[in-house]
Order: structure tokens, then C-alpha cells, then sequence
């Protein structure tokens, strides 16, 4: 097997990218048993395929990997080569730390700015099952960072993490399209109700919801407004009132308690938009 392992501790080309973990370029030349066990991952894992055809169990589904095929395995899911194999081929790997247990997966090592981090971070998340893309532009990226890796050359810790931000980029544009290419918008809507019902208590932005649903922000709005008859926002507000109405049944539930975890700011904010919507303040509703 002619191969390049790089391992954070161990390899010095890593010193300096402590979120590296590891980045491997390897040509097996012959099956090797028991060489890729089925584990989970506690970071980001990316594989590329390079030559060849590999057969891999990825969060448990089974996937038929070939040349231009790029695997994303994020921090809490499983991968292993079937039987534990890993088949005859080629193929780069690269292993990123999660900055906080898979709840934001860049870190202070990206040049995106913390709007651009959270919308790949969402898009990535919500994604998780479309466990390989047809990626082939991310073949150059993989052979340059190897190349910025071991030449060291003027301005490579820079170089490194802009080729990561860039494979970052593209990963997250390539679920888009292949979520557009495929789009049902009242599944897709359906998907999003269900994404921000679990964490009204974040406070969701247009972009963050377009990034949901693989949109951009001027062709989510339309289709929000088409489909519901509300703007994002105020379709977003509805949500978060149907919530506090059901908690409000609970009357061991304080009704700050209530207003700050369905992502109103305080209670008061809550009582007003609650009363304009509903005609009650929130302790007249309750009562009744």
C-alpha cells in the first residue's frame, strides 16, 4: 500500500492545525482485513474516493462508494468498511474536530464569517442522511491541501484553512442542488416545521430557515408566503404561539418559563405578541 498518514501528535505537518486530526492519500493495492472496523465517530470525517469501488456501512445503510464519490460522516454516526474490509482502491481521507460535541462543527480555525459557519452548520446537520455526494470538484482541494501540508511553503497555515473553508462551501452548496433537484416543497416544508418546532428557543434568522430548506433567502420567502400566506417571520411567530398555547394547558409550567423557551425574548414580549394574536393575554387563556 503506498500511502500518506498524518496524524495530529504525531505527524509535525499537523502542529500547526490542531483541528486536523488526521489526513491520509492511500493506494491499497490489495484487500485489507480488518483494517476498517466499524466505529463512531467523535469528528468530522470525509473520505474521497480517488480509484476503485468500495463498499462501506455508513449510520447503519450500506453505500457503494466509486471514483468521484465523497462520504461526509459527522461527529455521532457510524462507518466501517463492510466486514471490516478495506477494498482495493485509492482514496483521500480527512479527519476535523468538532468544536462543541457536533453542536457547531467549525471552528475558530474558519475564515466564514459566524453567519456563513452557522448556515453550513444547519444545512449540514439537517442533511445528515444524504450520506455521499457526487463531488468531483473536491478532488483538486484534497490534492492541494495535501500539497500546502507537506511543502510548508509562504502563507500554507492560511492556504490550509481556506482550502478546508472552500470544501466546507462546497459540500454545502452540493446538498443544495441535489436537494433542488429533487424538491417537494410541501415535504420540504413540512421538514423545516419540524426542524424549528424542536428549538424555538433559538432565535432563527430568514437565512438560517432558507438554509433549511437548501434556498436561498428571496425564493424561500416566496415560497413561504405562497404556501402558508404568512412571511417567514411572522409564519415562524405562528409556530411559536401554537407551542406556548399547548404548554399553557400545563399549569405547573411557568409562563416566563413558557415565553423563554419558545423564543420570545421575555415575558412581556410574549403576552403582547401572544394577546394580538389570540385576543387573551397568556393568564386569561389559561384560566378559560
Amino acid at each position: 500500500m503506498n500511502q500518506l498518514i498524518l496524524q495530529q501528535g504525531i505527524s509535525k505537518e499537523l502542529m500547526h492545525f490542531p483541528h486536523i486530526l488526521e489526513f491520509t492519500h492511500k493506494k491499497n493495492n490489495t484487500i485489507q482485513l480488518n483494517s476498517f472496523n466499524s466505529n463512531v465517530t467523535d469528528c468530522i470525517c470525509l473520505y474521497y474516493i480517488l480509484e476503485g469501488k468500495f463498499s462501506w456501512m455508513i449510520d447503519l445503510q450500506q453505500h457503494t462508494l466509486y471514483p468521484g464519490d465523497f462520504a461526509l460522516v459527522l461527529p455521532g454516526q457510524r462507518i466501517g468498511g463492510e466486514s471490516g474490509i478495506l477494498n482495493i482502491g485509492a482514496l483521500f481521507g480527512l479527519k476535523i474536530s468538532a468544536e462543541d460535541c457536533g453542536k457547531l462543527l467549525l471552528g475558530k480555525w474558519s475564515g466564514l464569517s459566524k453567519k456563513e459557519k452557522l448556515s453550513i452548520n444547519q444545512i449540514l446537520l439537517v442533511n445528515k442522511q444524504q450520506l455521499v455526494l457526487k463531488l468531483k470538484e473536491a478532488q483538486v482541494l484534497m490534492y492541494n491541501l495535501q500539497l500546502e501540508l507537506q511543502n510548508e511553503e509562504v502563507g500554507f497555515y492560511t492556504r490550509v484553512n481556506q482550502l478546508l473553508d472552500e470544501l466546507f462551501v462546497l459540500i454545502s452548496r452540493q446538498l443544495i442542488r441535489q436537494n433542488n433537484s429533487r424538491r417537494d416543497f410541501p415535504q420540504t416544508f413540512l421538514k423545516l416545521e419540524q426542524t424549528l418546532r424542536q428549538n424555538l428557543a433559538h432565535q432563527w434568522t430568514v437565512e438560517e430557515m432558507a438554509a433549511l430548506t437548501g434556498m436561498g433567502t428571496t425564493a424561500f420567502t416566496e415560497k413561504v408566503k405562497n404556501y402558508s400566506g404568512f412571511s417567514p417571520l411572522n409564519y415562524l411567530i405562528n409556530i411559536r404561539i401554537t407551542e406556548a398555547t399547548k404548554l399553557l394547558k400545563k399549569n405547573e409550567v411557568n409562563v416566563t418559563d413558557i415565553a423563554l423557551s419558545t423564543g420570545f425574548y421575555s415575558s412581556q414580549h410574549f403576552s403582547t405578541t401572544f394577546k394580538k394574536l389570540t385576543g387573551y393575554t397568556p393568564s386569561e387563556f389559561r384560566k378559560k
